[in-house]
């Protein structure tokens, strides 16, 4: 489904992600601090950071940050990675006594997972392209056959033998040239999401010579199968800016800038019509969007701007003949589909309504065939999928059995194709492959994910419920739990998850991981909070900038809400989040700490005003149409006010996981860093503070299928353990 872009979605997105060489005095001090029991038998000591003060000042108010020396932006500093061991160190002691519980639960993800499979072949071009895993295998392989059936198939990329020789391993970026001859690729070793593109000879099995660095991962090839367009970053912000042209062959150095972003408020992507005449460079900002168009078959061409950009402007474009489609929301809040012949696209008064505008219900998105338009809408939080012959205008809308799910396309490059392939999930039914025949609206089922092991998903139920916030507003929220586990009486333990910015609709989807909660009698709940687009665009925009605590509000509310109505245990409630979301744990703890028994923050974002202050961190100005920007007084003030760093106090907190990575491009390590250590010195109880770094990775974790589980079961058991459940 051809949609929106999406702005990162990590907090400076999730995602999400010089030299600083400290003074000796700004090595870590070992003193002494509370002991905290990890058996009756054993005791670890905490790690107590020193505070060296430095002062911050802008509108006349001056912060002091005890721990900013925690900074090291090549991550060698001798005393902070001490520092770091030392928390991981801790963190092991700490949790040593849910090692059995951890091994148990990484036995269960990985048993469920189906070690040989397969994804759904999808054709572009000449052939068929899927993936596939083998065994222990953390990768995939990648392959490509001349049918859906797997005639002639053959390896186009194996990720495990380029993963060898490396602790980390990500792969981004998979590009076929338009004659089906080459390969490009993006590959980053570092989890810093910088990636180096290379180039393989699929006749020959050989690399090329050609070697990109510093880019984002993406290309899109020009039409003449020599020449292609590629995004380079800036090393320092790790914002991609330029776009580059260039021709196998040559060096880098010589590669042509065909683009360059000037306004760092914006994002940069590629892209390529569906027909494959036109190239897009894709321009992002959080509150505003648009296109530059390069002829695809022209290798001199510039890009040309389809209209100029405009605050608060947003629309995406999709290409049909000489029509361009146009999802936007001029003059509609909740976005509309309009057209236009493409050699009047440069003037807005000549775009005509298609669909129209409507308070309750937002477009999404949409797909284009050669005689048939799919579209994705969302109402009452619920998305839905129709599709319209453009000849009769007919339309037909698809159904599924599941009163909450999640729906969307993918793998439809082609045209003339006559159906439309979607990708189906709730939260009992596992991830589900469909055809679906564009005339009749008749599903083939395709593939659906197998859960190892005796999964039946009668055995679970979900639910959906509407929550009135304090200021009456209803909130949804998605439940999923094991029916024989489960009694409406308050005696649950309960997991409560959300994200809740940059719009991101965090969709109610299957988990098999999930299950090892369920089935230990856990309910779990995604708080639909504002600050997505779940309700639509106007519960986004009453979840950011000055109204951004109505996110943690409608957070702490949901979770009241569901022990008054018995779906938890009072004193058994749990809270998770990552990145923006772990802003949102950050926040929530400072507001609410009562109500949680424990919490787990994942590369949170928690040092919003520092942050948003930095304009040489990664994706800082890039968000100050998300946040605010506060060297406006305005902003800054209300940032403060609820970032969560700052306002650590003295009180008792939740019993809290914090984990990170040390090479995370987008939230930093040292915040989640200074987090903790300003949480050690504040806080007033003797609950577990544990901090968990992973000096491998980067914002995403551990790269590889199954490595990546031992988060999910350090996760999963430092919260079992906490309800009581050892096993």
């Amino acid at each position: 489904m051809k949609t929106l872009h999406s702005f990162a979605l990590a907090a400076l997105s999730v995602a999400i992600l010089s030299a600083c060489d400290k003074a000796p005095e700004q090595k870590i001090q070992s003193t002494m601090s509370e002991t905290q029991s990890v058996t009756e038998q054993t005791q670890v000591t905490a790690p107590v950071a020193k505070k060296v003060p430095h002062e911050m000042t802008i509108h006349e108010d001056t912060r002091i940050d005890n721990y900013y020396w925690m900074r090291d932006d090549e991550r060698k500093d001798p005393a902070v990675i001490a520092h770091l061991n030392a928390e991981n160190t801790y963190t092991d002691a700490m949790l040593k006594h849910t090692e059995t519980l951890q091994a148990t639960l990484f036995e269960e993800l990985k048993g469920r997972i189906q070690k040989d499979d397969d994804s759904v072949p999808t054709k572009s071009g000449d052939y068929y392209y899927s993936s596939q895993t083998r065994g222990d295998n953390e990768y995939p392989t990648y392959v490509r056959s001349l049918d859906a059936k797997g005639t002639e198939q053959r390896i186009i990329l194996d990720v495990n033998e380029l993963a060898k020789e490396h602790d980390y391993y990500a792969v981004t970026g998979l590009s076929v040239s338009p004659n089906g001859n080459l390969l490009a690729y993006g590959e980053d070793t570092v989890s810093r999401r910088i990636y180096t593109i290379w180039v393989k000879d699929l006749s020959t099995g050989k690399l090329l010579t050609d070697k990109l660095e510093g880019t984002d991962g993406d290309i899109v090839w020009a039409n003449d199968n020599k020449t292609f367009y590629y995004i380079k970053k800036d090393l320092q912000t790790l914002l991609g800016y330029q776009v580059y042209r260039h021709t196998l062959g040559t060096p880098q150095a010589q590669d042509e800038l065909v683009y360059e972003e000037t306004n760092t408020s914006y994002y940069t992507g590629l892209g390529k019509s569906k027909d494959k005449q036109e190239i897009y460079i894709w321009h992002a900002s959080t509150n505003a969007s648009g296109v530059s168009v390069i002829d695809a078959n022209d290798t001199k061409a510039l890009p040309k701007r389809l209209i100029e950009r405009e605050e608060n402007l947003e629309y995406d474009i999709a290409k049909l003949g000489d029509i361009y489609y146009i999802v936007t929301n001029l003059n509609a809040v909740n976005f509309q589909l309009m057209t236009v012949h493409k050699d009047k696209a440069h003037d807005k008064a000549n775009w005509q309504t298609l669909i129209p505008a409507r308070d309750d219900i937002k477009l999404e998105g949409i797909d284009l065939f050669a005689n048939h338009l799919v579209y994705k809408e969302r109402e009452m939080g619920q998305s839905r999928v129709t599709i319209r012959n453009l000849t009769s205008g007919d339309e037909q809308q698809l159904s599924f059995n599941d009163s909450s799910y999640m729906i969307h396309a993918y793998g439809n490059n082609e045209l003339d194709s006559d159906s439309l392939r979607v990708y189906y999930t709730s939260m009992t039914t596992p991830g589900t492959s469909y055809d679906i025949d564009l005339d009749s609206a008749e599903k083939t089922l395709l593939k659906q994910q197998k859960v190892v092991g005796d999964f039946n998903a009668e055995n679970y139920a979900s639910e959906r419920l509407f929550i009135t916030a304090r200021d009456g507003v209803k909130v949804p929220v998605s439940l999923v739990y094991r029916k024989d586990k489960f009694k409406q009486d308050g005696s649950n333990p309960l997991l409560q998850y959300a994200y809740g910015s940059y719009g991101a609709t965090m969709d109610p989807s299957f988990s098999s991981g999930r299950l090892s909660l369920l089935d230990r009698g856990f309910v779990f709940a995604i708080a639909h909070i504002r600050g997505s687009q779940m309700l639509g665009r106007p519960w986004y925009e009453d979840g950011k900038l000055l109204h951004k605590k109505n996110t943690f509000n409608d957070f702490v509310d949901v979770t009241k809400a569901l022990v008054a109505q018995q779906y938890g245990a009072s004193d058994n409630i749990f809270a998770m989040g990552g990145s923006a979301g772990g802003l949102l744990m950050g926040a929530v703890a400072n507001q609410a700490p009562e109500l949680y028994k424990g919490m787990v923050a994942a590369v949170p974002f928690v040092d919003v005003v520092t942050t948003m202050l930095d304009a040489s961190l990664p994706l800082t100005t890039n968000e100050y149409g998300e946040w605010g920007n506060p060297n406006d007084k305005v902003y800054y003030e209300y940032m403060l006010s609820y970032s969560p760093y700052d306002q650590v106090s003295k009180q008792a907190y939740p019993n809290m996981l914090v984990t990170t990575g040390l090479h995370d491009s987008q939230v930093q390590y040292f915040e989640p860093a200074k987090w903790v250590a300003k949480l050690r010195e504040f806080k007033t109880d003797d609950n577990k503070l544990v901090f968990k770094i992973d000096m491998e990775a980067g914002h995403g974790g551990a790269s590889g299928r199954f490595k990546s589980l031992e988060d999910t079961a350090l996760n999963y058991a430092f919260i079992l353990d906490l309800a009581g459940i050892k096993k």
